[in-house]
């Protein structure tokens, strides 16, 4: 019970390593907000976390908003008092090579999974300043500062560009008392790490020969990573980036 009366939002939190994370984090009791652009996936999740025997609340929003992130850092501490902990998980994969790149899904790329952290840090970091403080996690991606794979040019524009964002406002604000990390999955058991017409075996055969480790990542195991960095026990960790991918980067 880590974060036991702690209220937490999680972005994108209507299915893969969103929707783990906000579970973990209902199971060791904190209140949950889980935000993201379709309310049906929302309600699943918030369905599962009562059944798990947690406190959760949907809120539908377009991290790509500026006025939908306000109202949803605003409707987050209507409903708890509060804003602990924020997850910033929305995010979308795009392929294409980089003199083909689509320039519609190029802005799409950046806009969600770019600009939507930016507008999320943005209105969160402005209720912490006056609550005296708060965490935040940012998911990035083993692909960007980390890793380069062909054909994924814009998503692994729009991933490093977090990283840095990170790591630049984790200076500026941990003086503050709000301290910002990010995490980095590589191949997770979701559907953006299956390629077209690919079953989950045939993802499983791949995999075990590509990474290090011999298989896909959990979903439990990367909302543990994401657990523990926004925990008390990783205090000390400011500015970090911590990749979890199964050795693939190595």
């Amino acid at each position: 019970m880590r974060f036991a009366d702690k209220v937490v939002l999680v972005t994108g939190a209507g299915s893969g390593i969103g929707r783990a994370t906000a579970l973990a984090f209902a199971r060791e009791g904190a209140r949950i907000v889980v935000a993201g652009r379709n309310r049906e996936p929302l309600a699943q999740t918030v369905k599962l976390a009562e059944e798990a025997g947690g406190t959760a609340t949907a809120v539908t929003a377009d991290v790509t908003r500026a006025a939908d992130v306000e109202r949803l850092v605003a409707e987050t501490v209507a409903a708890y008092g509060a804003l602990d902990i924020a997850v910033n998980n929305a995010g979308v994969l795009t392929m294409g090579r980089a003199g083909e790149i689509d320039e519609a899904d190029w802005a799409r790329t950046l806009a969600v999974n770019t600009t939507g952290v930016m507008l999320s840090m943005k209105y969160e970091i402005a209720h912490m300043l006056t609550a005296g403080g708060g965490v935040i996690v940012n998911v990035s991606s083993q692909i960007g500062a980390h890793k380069r794979i062909p054909g994924t040019g814009a998503y692994a524009a729009s991933k490093a560009a977090v990283t840095a964002l990170t790591r630049t406002a984790a200076l500026e604000y941990i003086r503050e008392g709000i301290r910002i990390n990010a995490v980095s999955p590589g191949p997770h058991d979701t559907t953006m790490s299956l390629r077209p017409g690919e079953t989950e075996a045939d993802r499983a055969v791949r995999l075990g020969e590509q990474l290090p480790v011999g298989r896909v990542g959990a979903l439990e195991e990367a909302a543990s990573g994401i657990l523990w960095i926004a925990s008390a026990e990783a205090g000390f960790t400011v500015g970090h980036d911590l990749v979890m991918d199964g050795g693939s980067t190595i």
